[in-house]
């Protein structure tokens, strides 16, 4: 627990929107307000129970504090979190950034205080119906933040120090599509990249690649302050999975889009979720996912067992034995990490730039982590080559 015993505390559970929220909260608690907020997350069984434990944890070491739970468990969950004796009470996800919901005047919330990486939520909520997920459940239909408010918040971030600004969101890709004239994504991120020169790293998070417009395709293959680092929303490697799953591309649009990619930026380096072990998935589907990650060279893999929702279609669907679908993640991990060694190893002897995290390590623009010289200062972006890797570190 990183505060003291008389200073708010916000723990975050889950994605990176969660994270961006979350600092938000803690600027806008009062200093002196002896209150713990969970920020809760439910995409899996497993995010609950990790935010039950989280919530049991913080009691134990904060007994005569306040323990607030925000986050899409709040809302999904909300009667299981209730009942548990340790909370204290409930905000709804969808209040949680309202200085009303905290009892904070309106013009007493700043911005949250800028790390190296500012990460900057420009949309919330989803509008689609995947059958493995919950999550529209508790973040509600999408919404975005229009092009001003996003300028203002990277203006305010920038002058406070931050060298890397991140867009997060929950569906990022579908940003726009509630705003008069329905801009596309990379209408926002040219406007970002044109208002702010000096801005030298513009990060994505995890985007839907079916969804990807012309104009962000471009950026992404020629704008060398868009950093060469696409997550995709992928989640399995074989079309009738795909579309089981209630997913909007099949297999050959993804390897299409990489494809073209790395055609004009070789150095990209592709990320991806997959989702191993879901109902109906026979050995061919598994090996469609295994061949996948090749396939795109994926260096950036989350492999998720599958996790049945309740309240969700794939629930109702036949289930695999859980030792079966441990199994197969297992498998993904193993091949996912031989590509990712791989990759790494080819980024010894070449010259990196690396943004300076406090911890004497950071990130190349491809998202690798790298070992710092002594002396480097937090927020520094050095030019640096490797000589070894060990431990999955650039040395």
């Amino acid at each position: 627990m990183s505060a003291t015993a008389t200073t708010p505390d916000v723990i975050s559970l889950g994605c990176r929107l969660n994270i961006a929220e979350s600092e938000k909260l803690r600027a806008m608690l009062p200093d002196d307000e002896n209150v713990v907020v969970i920020n809760s997350c439910a995409v899996t069984n497993e995010a609950v129970r990790q935010t039950r434990q989280a919530i049991r944890k913080a009691r134990r070491a904060r007994p005569d504090a306040r323990l607030l739970v925000t986050g899409c468990a709040a809302d999904i969950e909300r009667d299981q979190l209730a009942d548990m004796p340790e909370v204290d009470g409930l905000i709804a996800n969808q209040a949680k950034l309202d200085p009303r919901a905290w009892n904070v005047p309106l013009n007493e919330a700043p911005l949250a205080p800028t790390k190296t990486r500012a990460f900057i939520a420009v949309q919330n909520g989803c509008d689609h119906a995947c059958t493995f997920c919950i999550i529209p459940q508790g973040r509600g239909q999408s919404r975005s933040m229009t092009i001003a408010k996003v300028l203002a918040e990277v203006e305010q971030h920038l002058e406070l120090g931050a060298r890397e600004v991140v867009l997060t969101g929950v569906d990022v890709t579908s940003w726009g599509h509630d705003l008069p004239d329905t801009p596309p994504l990379g209408a926002l991120v040219s406007a970002i990249l044109n208002r702010f020169p000096a801005l030298t790293r513009l990060r994505m998070s995890s985007l839907d690649g079916i969804e990807i417009d012309e104009a962000l395709f471009e950026l992404f293959a020629s704008e060398p302050r868009l950093m060469p680092h696409l997550h995709l929303s992928l989640q399995h490697g074989h079309d009738l999975i795909l579309k089981r799953m209630k997913r909007r591309h099949l297999r050959g649009d993804a390897v299409d889009l990489v494809q073209r990619l790395k055609a004009r930026r070789p150095d990209i380096a592709i990320g991806a979720d997959l989702i191993a072990g879901f109902p109906t998935e026979t050995e061919e589907h598994h090996a469609a996912n295994l061949s996948i990650l090749q396939e795109l060279e994926i260096v950036h893999a989350h492999i998720f067992p599958f996790s049945p929702r309740e309240g969700t279609p794939a629930a109702r669907m036949p289930q695999h034995d859980r030792a079966l679908i441990k199994a197969r993640a297992a498998e993904l991990r193993a091949a996912a990490s031989d590509i990712r060694a791989a990759w790494l190893n080819r980024l010894v002897g070449e010259p990196q730039r690396v943004l300076a995290e406090g911890d004497e390590t950071g990130y190349t623009e491809t998202y690798a982590r790298a070992a710092l010289p002594d002396g480097t200062t937090r927020g520094d972006i050095v030019t640096l080559t490797p000589t070894a890797l060990q431990e999955g570190l650039l040395q």
